[in-house]
């Protein structure tokens, strides 16, 4: 399937139905073949494609009420797409997936992953893209800290081509992140700190913890996110 291929086995679409040019599934994470797709995200996609395709031209629709926070235009060739500007609402508890320290931590809150217009185009085996992505992170909590919610976040994605690079803030909260990291072909490699704000270190000393590692900046100790 063309969606496994592009995303490296790692998505598929579930319980496909209806035609080509007019149908629906949802997306989920690709499995072996005698296990069954998990969905990834609520709803089902539903998709309208004009016979167009068959000259060259890309004009598709894609619907899904539960998690786009409108309807998603692209339009394009058989190798290059604009994508029009869209929202996906996610939870936080999926971030957990992302292995450690995030399955100790354990999040929970809101997640939008937003974007404006996007240029996808498709080079040999790899897609390149072309825009900025943002991840709104809202309310984030963790079953390892008293303090709830720990604040609200953005991730700044600026991609061109296969490479991204990334800057983390904090919104508001008692709990401090910031960093700036990349992604070249796939791979991620991050630097950031996370701090408490002034009189929430005891309280949030245990989870600082699990994050990294302790180190002195200045006349500060905090705790050092790293990711390579």
């Amino acid at each position: 399937m063309l969606l496994e291929k592009q995303t490296g086995g790692r998505l598929t679409l579930g319980d496909p139905q209806g035609s080509l040019w007019h149908g629906s599934a949802f997306l989920g994470g690709a499995a072996g073949a005698s296990e069954p797709v998990t969905p990834l995200l609520p709803g089902r996609f539903e998709w309208h494609l004009s016979a167009l395709v068959l000259l060259g031209h890309v004009d598709l629709l894609v619907e899904n009420p539960q998690a786009l926070t409108q309807a998603l235009q692209v339009s394009g060739n058989w190798r290059s797409w604009q994508v029009g500007p869209a929202a996906i609402n996610l939870s936080a508890t999926r971030l957990a997936g992302l292995g450690a320290p995030l399955n100790t931590v354990e999040p929970s809150g809101l997640m939008q992953l937003s974007w404006g217009p996007l240029q996808l185009a498709r080079r040999e085996a790899q897609l390149d893209v072309d825009g900025v992505l943002t991840l709104t992170l809202q309310d984030i909590a963790s079953r390892m800290s008293p303090v709830k919610p720990l604040g609200s976040y953005k991730v700044r994605m600026d991609w061109h081509g296969t490479q991204a690079t990334l800057q983390l803030s904090t919104d508001q909260g008692p709990l401090l992140l910031s960093g700036n990291g990349a992604i070249n072909n796939g791979r991620l490699v991050f630097s950031g700190i996370a701090d408490a704000a002034a009189g929430q270190e005891d309280r949030l000393a245990n989870l600082l913890n699990l994050l990294g590692q302790r180190r002195q900046i200045g006349a500060k100790n905090v705790i050092a996110l790293e990711f390579k």
